[in-house]
């Protein structure tokens, strides 16, 4: 990515690309995961204005051609990563379909904010950049998502530390255990994420989530 940030449209107005993002770059890498133009993906692909769901993720997937700036996603010739697996479980379990890939870029395009804590991570090291920086744009991203009521969707610990920052009173916050195979089973399956969201949305009157939508 370039210093042109004209991509991120009303994005980068955070303080983050001006105060931290400059010297954050550097650190960051030419070989890190996702390549560079997909860095920002998420903030790119949906505008604050446009987010109905956040889903707040972790790290970019470490293999090489895997990652594609969303988080949980995956380039659509992928096979499934095992989180990624256990989600389209839970929704064929809630909904009765899933999506026909692992890309969720269709997401993207209807309001649902995929958002990784760290927008990279080098090649083969799960978390490698976690403590680089990347922290302040996810909690700036989500101060700016607090002016109105949005669903979140915060799966693990690691993603149920940021619930503060939604005070919104009218935000439906879902908290559960993560989707790895490691945690799963500890009150991720059952929770009926997908559903909830849907309900809660046509009783603002407001479209569904076509959950079963991929990459555009």
């Amino acid at each position: 990515m370039t210093d042109d940030l004209a991509r991120l449209g009303p994005w980068r107005d955070l303080p983050f690309f001006h105060l931290v993002w400059p010297d954050l770059r550097g650190l960051v890498g030419e070989d890190a995961l996702p390549p560079a133009p997909m860095r920002f993906r998420a903030l790119e692909m949906t505008p604050p204005d446009a987010v109905r769901v956040l889903i707040l993720g972790q790290d970019p997937y470490p293999t090489p051609g895997h990652a594609n700036g969303l988080a949980f996603s995956v380039t659509a010739d992928t096979p499934l990563p095992r989180s990624l697996t256990n989600i389209f479980r839970e929704m064929e379990d809630d909904l009765g379909h899933r999506p026909g890939t692992g890309d969720l870029s269709g997401w993207a395009d209807q309001g649902v904010l995929l958002l990784n804590t760290a927008l990279s991570t080098p090649p083969g090291q799960a978390g490698g950049h976690a403590r680089l920086g990347w922290q302040r744009l996810a909690e700036e991203v989500l101060d700016r998502l607090n002016d109105r009521p949005r669903a979140a969707l915060l799966w693990g610990n690691h993603a149920r530390a940021f619930a503060p920052r939604l005070s919104h009173p009218d935000h439906l916050i879902l908290e559960s255990a993560h989707p790895s195979p490691l945690s799963a089973r500890r009150g991720f399956f059952g929770s009926r994420p997908f559903s909830r969201i849907n309900d809660w949305l046509a009783a603002r009157g407001e479209a569904p989530i076509d959950w079963t939508a991929t990459e555009t």
